[in-house]
């Protein structure tokens, strides 16, 4: 049979505002029932519906790209819960009692996370606080340079720049000596800088890939989800975490003596191999290449004293989603007396609101310092639309003065600590995978307090007074900001 084309053209041309409008129809309802059945925050569903009801076929092909977690649990699942099963050689058994340690008051924070992590709590670990890339990358690049067999490093950002260009350095002259590298950098952090390290390692033949840069075939990177975490582990023994990425501008040298600031961790013991694990989970889920076990985790985990229990806790769109999110919440509940927070992005939900309210409330001194110029400008107006919501009660806000300070850290009455590379803010706790460390330590809780407390000392507090000064335009302007923050 014949296909009259020029007939079909004619009606196609006469009706197409209906054929659209029936197209924008059926993408918007499949659209809105996805968002509703698969969204369990019930804000995030709503936010979706609206926008797809308000534009019926550009909304559903933005809730494509960005709103649908295309992150199959299930085969995670199986792949991670394959490998936790392989790796049993610890020197030291489960932290029993964390009561004998730092006080009864932590066990309900010691079996939550023992629920919420899939690690166990261990002892035998030496944590060092690396204050900024001053400490951090001569620590670093000295341990790719006494590498003998394997070096991990996984970031979201690694600047192709003066810094970048030495770990490259450093991790070619350790390739050519016969160390078997592997590294994994975020597909989004990856654009960070022009042209894109990654060409740079390839050059030189060093085994490395972008986490999530090629769904459904199409060259662009997964506009929301995003690998945050930021690793180094040479020879399965030594390992670094923290915030910090890969960047000049967190050098004195190439900044003018200003740099930004940040801290990272050292680190020795048990959870290293926890934090291997995250790993070469995320490598095998990238590439499909399984780690060898026997190759890359180290025979011998112990550390030099001081020891401390410490464990590895993972979050992301996955089987491990709030994770951090839970570890917040129930670090706050058990707080008697002092919580100290500094992050450079804090927005957190009503949930965590409340939470630190609430503690205000019960007597206990809660201070959060923000930076007070932000290298985010939206994030910044965000975070301050939403301040008064959490002085109110007595929580203490402090706008750190100086340079630009990046890092993420916690800590509750002077004896538990949690680090690493989640923000407070809806894109570390749902939608980023991050990595962080709970630690049981009076001497790294006190380091990191005393940072804290500097900083408060040249900061300025935020204030009712000086929020409601804010001239309504601005106001606006932040609250509209603000409604777009999970995706900032």
């Amino acid at each position: 049979m014949d296909f009259d084309f020029p007939a079909l053209h004619q009606v196609f041309a006469e009706y197409w505002p209906h054929i659209a409008a029936v197209l924008g129809l059926l993408l918007g309802v499949t659209a809105a029932i996805h968002a509703a059945m698969s969204k369990n925050d019930v804000r995030a569903a709503i936010s979706w519906v609206g926008v797809i009801i308000m534009s019926p076929i550009l909304g559903p092909i933005l809730y494509f790209v960005a709103g649908i977690n295309r992150i199959r649990k299930s085969q995670i699942s199986e792949q991670r819960d394959k490998q936790f099963k392989t790796f049993t050689n610890y020197q030291t058994p489960p932290v029993s009692d964390i009561a004998q340690k730092v006080g009864p008051q932590f066990e309900p924070l010691h079996i939550l996370g023992d629920r919420i992590s899939h690690f166990q709590l261990r002892d035998g670990n030496r944590v060092e606080l690396l204050d900024g890339g001053d400490e951090a990358y001569p620590k670093m690049l000295e341990a790719i340079r006494n590498a003998k067999k394997t070096i991990a490093l996984q970031t979201y950002i690694f600047d192709n720049d003066r810094i970048g260009r030495q770990f490259v350095e450093a991790l070619r002259q350790a390739h050519e000596r016969g160390v078997t590298i592997r590294v994994l950098i975020d597909a989004v952090g990856s654009r960070y800088s022009r042209p894109p390290v990654i060409r740079l390692l390839r050059k030189y033949k060093i085994p490395s890939a972008l986490f999530l840069t090629n769904p459904f075939g199409i060259r662009m990177p997964y506009a929301n989800l995003r690998s945050h975490r930021k690793v180094l582990i040479v020879d399965g023994s030594h390992g670094f975490t923290g915030g910090m990425n890969i960047r000049e501008g967190f050098c004195s040298e190439y900044t003018d003596n200003q740099p930004a600031h940040d801290t990272h961790f050292a680190i020795q013991g048990p959870v290293v191999a926890q934090i291997l694990s995250a790993f070469t989970h995320d490598w095998e889920f990238t590439t499909k290449e399984e780690l060898d076990y026997g190759l890359w985790f180290a025979q011998d985990l112990s550390a030099p004293q001081p020891h401390v229990p410490a464990r590895c806790i993972r979050s992301g769109p996955d089987r491990f989603l709030a994770s951090t999110h839970n570890m917040l919440l129930g670090a706050i509940a058990i707080a008697k007396r002092h919580i100290r927070i500094q992050s450079p992005y804090f927005i957190p939900d009503l949930v965590l609101i409340g939470a630190l309210n609430t503690a205000a409330r019960r007597g206990v001194q809660v201070d959060i310092v923000i930076p007070e110029k932000n290298n985010l400008r939206l994030v910044n107006y965000a975070m301050t639309s939403q301040l008064d919501q959490i002085i109110c009660s007595g929580c203490r806000i402090w706008r750190a003065t100086g340079s630009f300070n990046h890092s993420k850290l916690l800590t509750i009455d002077g004896a538990w600590s949690y680090v690493g590379s989640s923000n407070i803010d809806a894109r570390s706790l749902r939608l980023n995978f991050e990595l962080d460390i709970e630690v049981y330590s009076p001497e790294l809780a006190r380091q990191i307090e005393n940072k804290i407390d500097r900083e408060i000392e040249q900061a300025i507090p935020v204030t009712m007074e000086g929020l409601e000064a804010i001239p309504f335009r601005k106001k606006l302007r932040n609250r509209i900001i603000w409604l777009a923050s999970p995706y900032l």
